[in-house]
């Protein structure tokens, strides 16, 4: 899908439009080939910029051409992978790419919410011919979604806990197990991007005004506190999930103890039967009372072994 979006400099309303404009804003979600190409045709740019972006295995970086007039960043974004037992947390490659000083152009596999916000025109302060700033501003509110995400990954672990100290089931540690999974993901992703930022807060790639500056300490700020909460989460994780696995263990084994001691307390009456069953001559084996006794002598017996099993802790 393609859409351009312009900023009139003189009112400072940001609509879309048909057109590739100097100063506007080309936003691709999944384009199809013939997308692709009419943008690289009409802005005069290699193929290969937007086809990085859509690489799902692309990593966080910054590249540019030999004359530095299209300049890319590929950061990690936070995704919601949605499947039948539980809700993955990943994320994908976004594009922004720098064509000159003439367009700007943010390119991503699927429909994310940091981009839907500035579609949506619910980012402050924002303006398509101000490419330096548009993507700070990407970066700073990818770090807020990073926080979200993990706050609500903290929140899913809190309440996957609670069903866990009551019963436990396959389908929880699934899900605990899932959320581990999403904060490796996002811990990686994090560090990756804390990279693209302090690379670019050099200034040599970029050029920063004073309030762009701020901007990027800001979005650098909230990256590092992302970092540190997932590495929080992860640890508090991590040691739940060991904490688990001990009482599932400690369960089995009390599971397995019990049913050995029942098969102790069984086996009593069931040797003595065997005994009275020999076709051998045997106590009580001609007298009228011969079968009470016995099934007295067997309860007996029975409930010897299980007051000393119960004594030892086994029943």
């Amino acid at each position: 899908m393609l859409k351009i979006y312009n900023t009139d400099i003189q009112t400072g309303k940001t609509s879309e439009i048909n057109e590739f404009k100097k100063g506007s804003w080309i936003n691709l979600t999944n384009p199809s080939d013939e997308e692709i190409k009419n943008v690289c045709e009409n802005l005069k740019i290699q193929e290969d910029f937007i086809r990085y972006s859509l690489d799902i295995e692309e990593k966080a970086r910054i590249d540019q051409e030999e004359d530095d007039s299209t300049i890319l960043f590929v950061i990690d974004v936070p995704v919601i992978e949605k499947n039948a037992d539980s809700a993955l947390y990943t994320t994908i490659p976004l594009g922004m790419i720098v064509v000159r000083d003439d367009f700007f152009i943010t390119v991503c596999s699927r429909k994310i919410k940091v981009i839907e916000d500035f579609e949506k025109l619910k980012a402050k302060n924002f303006a398509t011919y101000k490419k330096s700033r548009f993507i700070l501003q990407i970066m700073f509110s990818n770090s807020s979604y990073f926080l979200n995400y993990l706050k609500r990954i903290n929140k899913e672990t809190e309440a996957t806990e609670a069903i866990l100290k009551d019963s436990l089931k396959n389908k929880e540690i699934l899900t605990m197990l899932s959320l581990e999974k999403s904060l490796v993901y996002f811990s990686t992703s994090l560090k990756s991007n804390e990279v693209v930022m302090e690379r670019t807060m050099k200034g040599k790639i970029l050029k920063l005004y004073d309030e762009d500056e701020d901007l990027l300490e800001d979005a650098i700020i909230e990256n590092k506190q992302a970092i540190e909460m997932g590495k929080i989460y992860s640890d508090i994780l991590s040691g739940t999930m060991d904490t688990y696995a001990s009482l599932i263990s400690n369960n089995l084994n009390t599971v397995m103890k019990f049913l050995t001691s029942v098969t102790i307390v069984i086996a009593v009456p069931t040797m003595i039967s065997s005994f009275w069953g020999m076709n051998v001559g045997l106590p009580f084996g001609h007298s009228s009372l011969g079968f009470p006794i016995i099934i007295t002598i067997s309860v007996i017996l029975t409930l010897l072994t299980t007051l000393w099993l119960k004594k030892k802790d086994m029943l």
